[in-house]
Formats: C-alpha cells, sequence, structure tokens
C-alpha cells in the first residue's frame, strides 16, 4: 500500500526562486525511503511539507490517497509522526511523561490519560529500550537514549507515516546503528534524510537524490550509489564497492 504521495511538488520562500522544484516520490507501507544530497540541496525543506509544517507552492502531498494539506492539522498529528535532530525543550517532564505526548492528537482537550495510553507508553518504551528509564527525568539522558524517547513518543502516536530528519545525527556509531534497526524493525512506511551515506545504503530500501531542489535519481541503493553520480552531486571522487559481509554498495570518499 502506498502510504506517501508526492506529486510535482515545488516550494519557493517569500516568492523568491523555488528551493524545490517537480518533485515527484512515493513511500510504500513498511518501506524505508531515505533522501540524500549535499547540504542546501532541499531535503529538510521536503520533509517539512511533507509533515504539513510549510505549504507547497506548487503540487500535492498526499498521505494514504489524501491530500495532505486539506485535511486539518489534527487529522495529520494523528497519521505522521515526527523526529528531528533537535531535542525540545522538556519543561522538567519524565521519560514517561514525554513519551506520552505522543498521544495529544488522540485527545481531546481535558481528556486524561487512561489505562489504554499507559499501555501504548510502556510497550513503546520498551521496544526503544527504555523502560527501566520511564521515571528518569527526560534532561538527565544522553542524546543515544532522548534520540530513542523522541522515537517512542513517535510510536506512541500511532503513525501511518514516520519522518525523520537526520535521526542519527550527534549519535556516536553504536547508538547510530541501534536506532536505525530499531526504525526498520517497526515496519512502518517512513522517509527520513541521511547526511552519513553509508549508513543509508545499509538502512534503505530506496534512495531519493536531491541536488539544487530538484530530484536527480530514484532507487535502490546499488542502482543510485555510483561513483558518477556522486561526483555530480557531491563534487568528490569517491570509490563504491560492495560490502564484504552485508551486500550493500559501500563508499569510500577519495582525498
Amino acid at each position: 500500500m502506498q502510504r506517501l504521495r508526492i506529486r510535482e511538488l515545488a516550494w519557493s520562500p517569500d516568492g523568491q526562486r523555488p528551493l524545490l522544484d517537480g518533485i515527484d516520490l512515493a513511500v510504500d507501507d513498511s518501506e524505508l525511503v531515505g533522501l540524500i544530497g549535499p547540504n542546501g540541496s532541499g531535503k529538510t525543506s521536503l520533509l517539512r511539507c511533507a509533515y504539513r509544517f510549510q505549504r507547497p507552492s506548487a503540487g500535492q502531498v498526499e498521505l494514504d490517497g489524501e491530500a495532505l494539506w486539506q485535511r486539518s492539522p489534527r487529522w495529520s498529528a494523528q497519521r505522521v509522526a515526527v523526529v528531528l535532530q533537535e531535542f525540545p525543550q522538556d519543561f522538567g517532564l519524565r521519560v514517561h511523561e514525554l513519551a506520552a505526548m505522543g498521544r495529544t492528537p488522540h485527545k481531546g482537550l481535558f481528556d486524561g490519560d487512561d489505562a489504554e495510553d499507559r499501555r501504548l507508553v510502556d510497550e513503546a518504551l520498551a521496544r526503544v529500550g527504555l523502560s527501566d528509564l520511564a521515571q528518569q527525568p527526560f534532561a538527565r539522558l544522553s542524546g543515544g537514549e532522548k534520540q530513542r524517547v523522541l522515537l517512542a513518543r513517535a510510536l506512541v502516536q500511532q503513525p501511518h507515516l514516520l519522518i525523520l530528519d537526520e535521526p542519527t545525527n550527534h549519535l556516536d556509531p553504536r547508538y547510530q546503528l541501534e536506532l536505525l534497526r530499531q526504525i526498520k524493525a517497526l515496519g512502518l512506511a517512513t522517509l527520513a534524510s541521511f547526511h552519513d551515506l553509508n549508513l543509508a545504503a545499509a538502512f534503505c530500501d530506496r534512495l531519493c537524490v536531491l541536488d539544487q531542489g530538484r530530484l536527480v535519481a530514484v532507487g535502490r541503493p546499488a542502482e543510485v550509489l555510483t561513483a558518477e553520480l556522486l561526483q555530480q552531486v557531491f563534487g568528490l571522487q569517491a570509490l563504491v564497492d560492495t560490502h564484504p559481509l552485508a551486500g550493500h554498495p559501500r563508499i569510500t570518499w577519495i582525498v
């Protein structure tokens, strides 16, 4: 099932030249699609259009066949969960309280948490390996632990689509791999931007390459990550071979 469909999307800030132009992509159920490209290529801008933060200048964003920008913010929040690079202001919240915020789109203004909400929070924290830290203040956690709490909050939201903006940024290699393994195991339709091309090659089902606001390549990692394309988009020479153990493309920059 196709969860996200973006058709001929363009975005321009305040009538200036388009920073995104003619973007056409899709994310199927259970598929992890990675956005890659140099800084300023439009990855974050595209994600913001996809999770209803900034309205496209042209084109369409569809979620489960519905025009996203014709539905309410609440409708979108019940179906799309977002994990950003920055950690939110925690206002002294404990881990379980911050994770429980994922239930907000599904609750009325004066509704409190019920047994089902607590069950979802407990299950989400267990899934990301943080049950033992449920009562800890969020502010005291390491960067990797905080990122896992935010993933738990997204799971509590029970989304149809997960959007991640460079989810491994600022994490050490161990937590990068742990987090991406957890995301992959969720089986959710996921659109994520990546700075590290080797991580994108290892975990993504398909890659979309952005360059100067345009989509220049879409396909499986082995189809997209070629030395020629990397030279064209990133302006650097690279050796691209196959990882001897995992079988996915491996990139070594030539310096």
